[in-house]
């Protein structure tokens, strides 16, 4: 344990003596409960997606923090939402969904294993009402019991409008920006209000494609920045595709969550999983997929092998295997092991220092160095043809005659 700074000390003690009513000087050293303490993790229903987020075992989103999700339509983003709610409710915490869009329904909360009798829901349509209601909110638990775990999910925060945009003339310019306004205005006080105690804020987001864009990402969401920077975890979800069963029919989906922001571990990771309408994230399956990829299982025809910790080998099919892995603990948590030393240990592993630097330097040079580029090639084009001006043009060019 390193000795703290004996100055550092006594300005700790000054400082938190002048502001008397909360503590905000901290060491980060571990003795104290600063307010960057991650608080704990909340499973997004997906292992692989908890892992990329978190990079270590029994990851997910952070409590304390702000989360965005978002994505194209049909792209899962309720889905996650669902899931994550539902774990709360597992960890014995307060599940809050705030629906803006009128769209969810009871028989899809319930598939995804959401308590719904327990389930607090809230229907609003203004901004403003959404921030009213998340603040009151985090007063009543801070007065209440505020080590209860809550998780408030704003589905979405595209479909959301405000006061002004309901009485507005359409005509008339100014109204359009009053949304990213109260965004911005609200994110600054939510974020310190959060932060202290065992709160996680979710919002769901809908992605706009950028106009006349040719270099650099594409798209944006919508609201303004304010929430791109106040969110801790940004992740992006993809439709990969369909899942057909034997009949052709439409069962679900192949998703992709790609992390393009991350404060709690590395970013530009992604995670793949399956989906299903009947049940949500096939998250078991997606174990599978990562031990038949590092060959930890073996297969014959139908049938797969897999050795355990102790060395007895288990047979199953592949339509056996959620069963195997849910009724035997053992199995699951050395399963679980090997999936997180794989999955943690694959990004290091790939990506070195060397390829981190040379994925900088590539990325920099797209979205940095092109715009650049193309303003020197016009300018050294310009000097080409300034080398071939006749004498003529160039005493019409100075004013000479």
């Amino acid at each position: 344990m390193s000795v703290r700074d004996e100055l550092a000390g006594v300005l700790a003690d000054s400082l938190n003596k002048t502001f008397k009513d909360m503590k905000v000087a901290y060491f980060l050293d571990g003795q104290d409960t600063t307010p960057t303490d991650i608080k704990e993790f909340i499973s997004t229903g997906s292992t692989m997606l908890d892992l990329a987020i978190a990079n270590k075992p029994h990851g997910g989103i952070a409590v304390g923090r702000i989360t965005e999700i978002n994505g194209l339509e049909s792209s899962g983003k309720s889905l996650i939402g669902a899931h994550i709610l539902a774990e709360t409710q597992r960890k014995k915490g307060v599940a809050v969904y705030m629906d803006t869009e009128t769209s969810v329904s009871r028989e899809f909360l319930e598939t995804i294993g959401i308590d719904v009798s327990n389930m607090l829901y809230i229907h609003l349509e203004t901004i403003e009402d959404i921030f009213e209601a998340i603040e009151q909110i985090v007063v009543k638990i801070r007065e209440s019991d505020k080590d209860r775990l809550v998780t408030i999910l704003v589905d979405s925060l595209a479909a959301a409008t405000t006061k002004v945009e309901l009485e507005a003339d359409f005509e008339k310019d100014g109204w359009a920006t009053s949304k990213a306004i109260i965004i911005s205005k609200a994110m600054r006080k939510i974020t310190q209000m959060i932060g202290r105690q065992k709160i996680a804020l979710v919002f769901t987001n809908q992605l706009r494609q950028k106009l006349g864009v040719m270099f650099g990402d594409p798209w944006t969401t919508s609201g303004g920045k304010a929430l791109p920077f106040h969110a801790s975890t940004r992740i992006r979800l993809k439709n990969m595709g369909q899942i057909k069963d034997s009949k052709k029919n439409t069962i679900g989906m192949k998703c992709r969550a790609q992390i393009v922001k991350n404060r709690l571990g590395p970013p530009l990771r992604h995670a793949d999983y399956d989906m299903y309408f009947d049940r949500g994230i096939d998250n078991y399956g997606a174990w599978l997929t990562v031990l038949k990829e590092h060959k930890l299982v073996k297969s014959g025809g139908a049938w797969y092998t897999l050795t355990d910790g102790k060395g007895k080998e288990h047979k199953f099919l592949s339509k056996d295997w959620e069963e195997l892995i849910t009724g035997n603990d053992e199995i699951r948590e050395y399963v679980y092991q090997i999936i997180c030393d794989k999955v943690i240990l694959q990004y290091k592993e790939k990506l070195g220092i060397d390829d981190v630097e040379k994925n900088i330097i590539s990325n920099d040079l797209i979205s940095l160095g092109l715009p650049f580029l193309k303003e020197i090639l016009a300018f050294q084009f310009n000097l080409f043809k300034a080398s071939f001006v006749s004498p003529l043009n160039l005493s019409i060019s100075l004013g000479l005659k």
